[in-house]
Protein backbone atom coordinates (compact mmCIF):
# COMPACT_ATOMS: atom_id res chain seq x y z
CA UNK A 1 0.00 0.00 0.00
CA UNK A 2 1.30 3.44 -0.87
CA UNK A 3 2.30 5.75 1.96
CA UNK A 4 0.09 8.41 0.38
CA UNK A 5 -3.64 8.74 0.96
CA UNK A 6 -6.64 10.69 -0.30
CA UNK A 7 -5.88 13.44 2.19
CA UNK A 8 -2.18 13.82 1.33
CA UNK A 9 -1.21 17.37 0.39
CA UNK A 10 1.20 18.84 -2.10
CA UNK A 11 3.23 20.41 0.69
CA UNK A 12 3.66 17.01 2.32
CA UNK A 13 4.84 15.50 -0.95
CA UNK A 14 7.44 18.17 -1.73
CA UNK A 15 8.75 18.04 1.84
CA UNK A 16 9.22 14.28 1.49
CA UNK A 17 11.03 14.56 -1.85
CA UNK A 18 12.83 17.88 -1.38
CA UNK A 19 16.08 16.42 -2.73
CA UNK A 20 14.30 15.66 -6.02
CA UNK A 21 13.38 19.34 -6.41
CA UNK A 22 16.37 21.38 -5.29
CA UNK A 23 18.27 22.87 -8.21
CA UNK A 24 16.08 21.27 -10.89
CA UNK A 25 14.07 22.71 -13.78
CA UNK A 26 10.28 22.22 -13.88
CA UNK A 27 7.83 23.21 -16.62
CA UNK A 28 4.10 23.44 -15.88
CA UNK A 29 1.42 24.31 -18.42
CA UNK A 30 -1.76 26.12 -17.42
CA UNK A 31 -0.71 27.38 -13.97
CA UNK A 32 -3.36 30.10 -13.68
CA UNK A 33 -3.81 31.63 -10.24
CA UNK A 34 -6.24 29.63 -8.11
CA UNK A 35 -5.87 26.42 -10.10
CA UNK A 36 -4.17 23.09 -9.57
CA UNK A 37 -1.24 24.06 -11.80
CA UNK A 38 -0.54 27.15 -9.71
CA UNK A 39 -0.73 25.12 -6.51
CA UNK A 40 1.72 22.64 -8.01
CA UNK A 41 4.13 25.46 -8.86
CA UNK A 42 3.92 27.00 -5.39
CA UNK A 43 4.59 23.67 -3.71
CA UNK A 44 7.66 23.12 -5.88
CA UNK A 45 8.87 26.68 -5.26
CA UNK A 46 9.00 26.02 -1.52
CA UNK A 47 11.82 23.49 -2.01
CA UNK A 48 14.29 25.59 -4.00
CA UNK A 49 14.14 24.42 -7.61
CA UNK A 50 16.48 26.19 -9.99
CA UNK A 51 13.80 27.25 -12.46
CA UNK A 52 10.03 27.15 -12.79
CA UNK A 53 8.75 27.67 -16.33
CA UNK A 54 5.07 28.63 -16.32
CA UNK A 55 3.43 28.36 -19.72
CA UNK A 56 -0.08 29.63 -20.44
CA UNK A 57 -2.28 31.79 -22.61
CA UNK A 58 -2.77 34.77 -20.34
CA UNK A 59 0.12 36.34 -18.45
CA UNK A 60 -2.31 38.36 -16.32
CA UNK A 61 -3.63 35.10 -14.83
CA UNK A 62 -0.15 33.72 -14.20
CA UNK A 63 1.65 36.84 -12.98
CA UNK A 64 0.08 36.56 -9.49
CA UNK A 65 1.59 33.07 -9.25
CA UNK A 66 5.00 34.39 -10.27
CA UNK A 67 4.66 37.12 -7.64
CA UNK A 68 3.84 34.53 -4.96
CA UNK A 69 6.82 32.41 -6.01
CA UNK A 70 9.12 35.43 -5.79
CA UNK A 71 7.81 36.25 -2.33
CA UNK A 72 8.08 32.64 -1.17
CA UNK A 73 11.46 31.81 -2.73
CA UNK A 74 13.29 34.86 -4.15
CA UNK A 75 16.15 32.74 -5.52
CA UNK A 76 13.91 30.64 -7.75
CA UNK A 77 13.94 31.76 -11.38
CA UNK A 78 10.38 32.05 -12.70
CA UNK A 79 9.85 32.26 -16.45
CA UNK A 80 6.53 32.99 -18.15
CA UNK A 81 6.07 31.65 -21.67
CA UNK A 82 2.98 32.43 -23.72
CA UNK A 83 1.36 29.18 -24.83
CA UNK A 84 -2.00 28.57 -26.49
CA UNK A 85 -2.34 24.81 -26.84
CA UNK A 86 -5.21 25.19 -29.31
CA UNK A 87 -2.77 26.75 -31.80
CA UNK A 88 0.04 24.68 -33.26
CA UNK A 89 1.76 27.91 -34.28
CA UNK A 90 1.72 29.06 -30.66
CA UNK A 91 2.92 25.66 -29.45
CA UNK A 92 5.88 25.75 -31.81
CA UNK A 93 6.74 29.30 -30.81
CA UNK A 94 6.55 28.51 -27.08
CA UNK A 95 8.68 25.39 -27.46
CA UNK A 96 11.29 27.31 -29.43
CA UNK A 97 11.42 30.00 -26.73
CA UNK A 98 11.85 27.41 -23.98
CA UNK A 99 14.47 25.45 -25.91
CA UNK A 100 16.46 28.66 -26.31
CA UNK A 101 16.35 29.48 -22.59
CA UNK A 102 17.22 26.24 -20.81
CA UNK A 103 19.74 23.46 -21.30
CA UNK A 104 17.45 20.79 -19.96
CA UNK A 105 14.03 20.17 -18.39
CA UNK A 106 13.86 17.76 -15.48
CA UNK A 107 10.07 17.51 -15.26
CA UNK A 108 7.29 18.53 -17.65
CA UNK A 109 3.78 18.63 -16.18
CA UNK A 110 1.13 18.88 -18.90
CA UNK A 111 -1.55 20.40 -16.70
CA UNK A 112 -3.43 22.82 -18.98
CA UNK A 113 -6.84 21.80 -20.32
CA UNK A 114 -10.30 22.96 -21.24
CA UNK A 115 -13.40 21.02 -20.20
CA UNK A 116 -16.82 20.23 -21.65
CA UNK A 117 -17.05 23.35 -23.80
CA UNK A 118 -19.40 23.94 -26.75
CA UNK A 119 -18.34 22.64 -30.15
CA UNK A 120 -15.83 24.67 -32.08
CA UNK A 121 -12.66 24.03 -34.01
CA UNK A 122 -9.11 25.20 -33.54
CA UNK A 123 -7.33 27.29 -36.16
CA UNK A 124 -5.88 23.95 -37.33
CA UNK A 125 -9.42 22.59 -37.93
CA UNK A 126 -9.44 20.20 -34.98
CA UNK A 127 -12.29 19.69 -32.51
CA UNK A 128 -11.44 22.18 -29.79
CA UNK A 129 -11.07 19.82 -26.82
CA UNK A 130 -9.08 17.19 -28.72
CA UNK A 131 -6.89 19.88 -30.25
CA UNK A 132 -6.26 21.71 -26.98
CA UNK A 133 -6.10 18.85 -24.50
CA UNK A 134 -4.20 16.31 -26.59
CA UNK A 135 -2.77 17.47 -29.91
CA UNK A 136 -1.28 20.62 -28.38
CA UNK A 137 0.41 18.82 -25.45
CA UNK A 138 1.54 16.01 -27.76
CA UNK A 139 3.26 18.46 -30.11
CA UNK A 140 4.63 20.53 -27.22
CA UNK A 141 6.11 17.47 -25.51
CA UNK A 142 7.65 16.22 -28.73
CA UNK A 143 9.33 19.54 -29.45
CA UNK A 144 10.75 19.64 -25.90
CA UNK A 145 11.75 15.99 -25.72
CA UNK A 146 15.46 16.56 -26.52
CA UNK A 147 15.69 18.94 -23.55
CA UNK A 148 13.83 16.48 -21.32
CA UNK A 149 16.16 13.66 -22.31
CA UNK A 150 19.12 15.98 -21.73
CA UNK A 151 18.20 16.08 -18.03
CA UNK A 152 19.44 12.53 -17.72
CA UNK A 153 18.08 9.73 -15.52
CA UNK A 154 15.11 10.84 -13.47
CA UNK A 155 13.51 13.08 -16.08
CA UNK A 156 9.72 12.79 -16.09
CA UNK A 157 6.65 13.72 -18.09
CA UNK A 158 3.35 13.94 -16.21
CA UNK A 159 0.06 14.26 -18.08
CA UNK A 160 -2.85 15.46 -15.96
CA UNK A 161 -5.71 13.36 -17.29
CA UNK A 162 -9.04 12.51 -15.67
CA UNK A 163 -11.32 9.64 -14.75
CA UNK A 164 -13.52 11.15 -17.47
CA UNK A 165 -11.52 9.03 -19.91
CA UNK A 166 -14.21 6.44 -19.15
CA UNK A 167 -16.74 8.59 -21.01
CA UNK A 168 -15.23 7.93 -24.44
CA UNK A 169 -12.43 6.13 -26.24
CA UNK A 170 -10.69 7.49 -29.32
CA UNK A 171 -13.07 7.98 -32.23
CA UNK A 172 -10.40 7.32 -34.84
CA UNK A 173 -12.85 7.56 -37.74
CA UNK A 174 -14.73 10.58 -36.37
CA UNK A 175 -12.54 12.71 -34.12
CA UNK A 176 -14.69 15.80 -34.57
CA UNK A 177 -18.08 14.18 -33.95
CA UNK A 178 -19.34 14.59 -37.48
CA UNK A 179 -18.18 18.17 -37.70
CA UNK A 180 -20.20 18.92 -34.57
CA UNK A 181 -23.49 17.35 -35.65
CA UNK A 182 -23.09 14.54 -33.12
CA UNK A 183 -21.13 16.51 -30.57
CA UNK A 184 -21.31 15.62 -26.89
CA UNK A 185 -19.32 17.91 -24.59
CA UNK A 186 -18.39 15.23 -22.07
CA UNK A 187 -17.61 12.53 -24.62
CA UNK A 188 -15.32 14.98 -26.39
CA UNK A 189 -13.61 15.76 -23.10
CA UNK A 190 -13.32 12.05 -22.32
CA UNK A 191 -11.78 11.36 -25.72
CA UNK A 192 -9.11 13.99 -25.14
CA UNK A 193 -8.25 12.57 -21.72
CA UNK A 194 -8.10 9.01 -23.05
CA UNK A 195 -5.62 10.24 -25.63
CA UNK A 196 -3.43 11.77 -22.91
CA UNK A 197 -3.31 8.44 -21.08
CA UNK A 198 -2.34 6.58 -24.24
CA UNK A 199 0.31 9.21 -24.95
CA UNK A 200 1.97 8.65 -21.56
CA UNK A 201 1.90 4.88 -22.01
CA UNK A 202 3.41 5.15 -25.49
CA UNK A 203 6.20 7.45 -24.30
CA UNK A 204 6.98 5.03 -21.48
CA UNK A 205 7.07 2.13 -23.94
CA UNK A 206 9.12 3.87 -26.63
CA UNK A 207 11.75 5.75 -24.62
CA UNK A 208 14.23 3.74 -22.53
CA UNK A 209 13.09 3.79 -18.91
CA UNK A 210 16.51 4.89 -17.72
CA UNK A 211 16.03 8.14 -19.66
CA UNK A 212 12.46 9.41 -19.21
CA UNK A 213 9.50 8.23 -17.13
CA UNK A 214 5.98 9.11 -18.29
CA UNK A 215 2.74 9.04 -16.32
CA UNK A 216 -0.86 10.14 -16.60
CA UNK A 217 -2.71 11.04 -13.42
CA UNK A 218 -6.22 11.68 -12.18
CA UNK A 219 -6.06 14.34 -9.46
CA UNK A 220 -9.51 13.63 -8.06
CA UNK A 221 -12.65 15.74 -8.01
CA UNK A 222 -11.55 19.16 -6.87
CA UNK A 223 -13.81 21.44 -4.88
CA UNK A 224 -12.48 22.87 -1.65
CA UNK A 225 -15.91 24.24 -0.72
CA UNK A 226 -17.71 20.89 -0.82
CA UNK A 227 -17.32 18.22 1.86
CA UNK A 228 -15.40 15.13 0.70
CA UNK A 229 -14.08 16.76 -2.44
CA UNK A 230 -10.35 17.29 -2.73
CA UNK A 231 -8.75 20.66 -2.05
CA UNK A 232 -6.20 22.14 -4.43
CA UNK A 233 -3.48 21.06 -2.00
CA UNK A 234 -4.78 17.50 -2.07
CA UNK A 235 -5.34 17.55 -5.82
CA UNK A 236 -1.86 18.74 -6.74
CA UNK A 237 -0.32 15.98 -4.63
CA UNK A 238 -1.17 13.54 -7.42
CA UNK A 239 0.92 15.31 -10.05
CA UNK A 240 3.73 15.90 -7.57
CA UNK A 241 3.97 12.25 -6.57
CA UNK A 242 4.14 11.22 -10.23
CA UNK A 243 6.81 13.86 -10.80
CA UNK A 244 8.95 13.08 -7.77
CA UNK A 245 8.37 9.72 -6.09
CA UNK A 246 11.49 7.58 -6.72
CA UNK A 247 9.54 4.38 -6.07
CA UNK A 248 7.69 4.84 -9.36
CA UNK A 249 10.16 2.88 -11.44
CA UNK A 250 10.34 -0.28 -13.48
CA UNK A 251 6.97 -1.64 -14.50
CA UNK A 252 5.14 1.34 -13.04
CA UNK A 253 6.49 3.55 -15.82
CA UNK A 254 3.99 2.24 -18.35
CA UNK A 255 0.88 2.45 -16.23
CA UNK A 256 -1.60 5.24 -15.93
CA UNK A 257 -1.99 6.36 -12.35
CA UNK A 258 -4.99 7.25 -10.25
CA UNK A 259 -3.62 8.41 -6.96
CA UNK A 260 -5.66 9.17 -3.86
CA UNK A 261 -8.61 10.05 -6.07
CA UNK A 262 -12.09 10.47 -4.62
CA UNK A 263 -14.50 9.06 -7.18
CA UNK A 264 -17.80 9.08 -5.29
CA UNK A 265 -19.44 11.29 -7.92
CA UNK A 266 -18.68 8.78 -10.66
CA UNK A 267 -18.51 5.29 -9.20
CA UNK A 268 -19.16 5.48 -5.48
CA UNK A 269 -15.87 4.56 -3.85
CA UNK A 270 -12.50 5.91 -2.88
CA UNK A 271 -9.19 4.80 -4.29
CA UNK A 272 -6.52 4.94 -1.62
CA UNK A 273 -2.93 4.78 -2.75
CA UNK A 274 -1.46 4.04 -6.16
CA UNK A 275 -3.30 1.89 -8.67
CA UNK A 276 -3.48 1.37 -12.44
CA UNK A 277 -6.66 2.82 -13.95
Amino acid sequence: MSKWSWSSTGNEVVAEYAEKIKGRVFLITGPSDGGIGAETALCLASQSPSTLILAGRNKAKIQPVIDKITQLSPDVKSIFVELDLSSQTSVRSAAAEINAQVEHIDVLINNAAIMACPFSQTEDNLEIQFGTNFIGPFLFTGLLLPKIRAAGPGARIVNVSSSAHRFEGIRFDDLDFGGGSGYDTWKAYGQSKTALILMAIQIANKIPRREVSAFSVHPGILDYEVTDRKSLQQGCSTSLIAALDPSLTGESLSMAVALCAFLTFFVGFRILGLVPW
